[in-house]
C-alpha cells in the first residue's frame, strides 16, 4: 500500500478492497482478548446481525471456534469444519452462503476478518489478495496504541459535550490549536469523524 497515504486513507481503499470480495458483507474483529477486543466492524444483513447476536452463535459458531485454534485462511465449505448446530446453515439462508476467514495474532489476542458472498467461492487468487488486506488492516491497529497526554484533553472535553471553542478556552490555547490535537487523535485512531474518534478512544479505554 502507498507509504505516502495517511493511516485513515489506507484504510478508507483497504475496506474498499473487501467490499468488493464480500458483496454479502465482511466481519473485522480485531485483537480480541476475552470479552474486549480493538476494533468490531460488520458489514453483513442487520436482520442476521441482530439473529446472531441475539442467540450467542460465537459461542458455538464453527468459524470462530476454527479462528481461536488456528492462524491462517479458512474456507467456510471446508469438509472438516464441524456445525452442529447449523450455524452456517442458517448464514446462508441470510446470504452469506460461501465465504472465508482469516485468523492472525497471538492466540490470546486474535483478530478475526470474514468476507462473505451469496454466489460463489472465492478463488485462489481472491483469497490470496484477502490475506495480503486482511495483514495490513491487522497491522494498522498496534496493540501498544496510545494517545498523547493533549489529544486524551482535547477528546475527553469533547465527549463531555464542550464545543471547541469552549473547550479551547478550558485548556488556554487556540481553536487552531485545539483543532490540530483532534485532527492528529483521529488520524492516530484511524477514525473518520471526531465522533468517530471520541467512541474509538472509550472502546479502547484511551479516555
Amino acid at each position: 500500500m502507498n507509504s505516502h497515504l495517511s493511516a485513515r486513507e489506507g484504510l478508507d481503499i483497504a475496506l474498499r478492497h473487501l467490499d468488493a470480495l464480500a458483496p454479502s458483507g465482511y466481519a473485522i474483529i480485531l485483537h480480541l482478548r476475552g470479552l474486549s477486543c480493538r476494533m468490531v466492524e460488520r458489514t453483513y444483513p442487520v436482520k442476521w446481525v441482530k439473529q446472531y447476536n441475539e442467540n450467542g452463535y460465537a459461542l458455538r459458531d464453527p468459524v470462530v471456534g476454527w479462528c481461536m485454534e488456528h492462524t491462517g485462511l479458512l474456507r467456510w465449505s471446508d469438509p472438516a469444519l464441524p456445525d452442529p448446530y447449523d450455524i452456517m446453515g442458517q448464514a446462508a439462508r441470510h446470504g452469506l452462503k460461501f465465504g472465508a476467514s482469516v485468523s492472525l495474532g497471538p492466540r490470546q489476542c486474535r483478530s478475526v476478518i470474514s468476507v462473505a458472498r451469496a454466489d460463489r467461492e472465492l478463488t485462489d487468487d481472491e483469497n490470496a489478495h484477502f490475506e495480503e488486506i486482511s495483514r495490513t488492516i491487522h497491522g494498522m491497529f498496534p496493540l501498544n496504541l496510545s494517545l498523547s497526554r493533549k489529544q486524551t484533553e482535547a477528546l475527553v472535553r469533547l465527549a463531555t459535550g464542550m464545543r471547541t471553542k469552549q473547550a479551547a478556552d478550558s485548556l488556554g490555547i487556540s481553536d487552531s490549536a485545539f483543532k490540530f490535537r483532534i485532527r492528529t487523535a483521529r488520524e492516530k485512531l484511524n477514525a473518520r469523524t471526531t465522533a468517530e474518534a471520541i467512541q474509538r478512544a472509550k472502546d479502547y479505554n484511551l479516555i
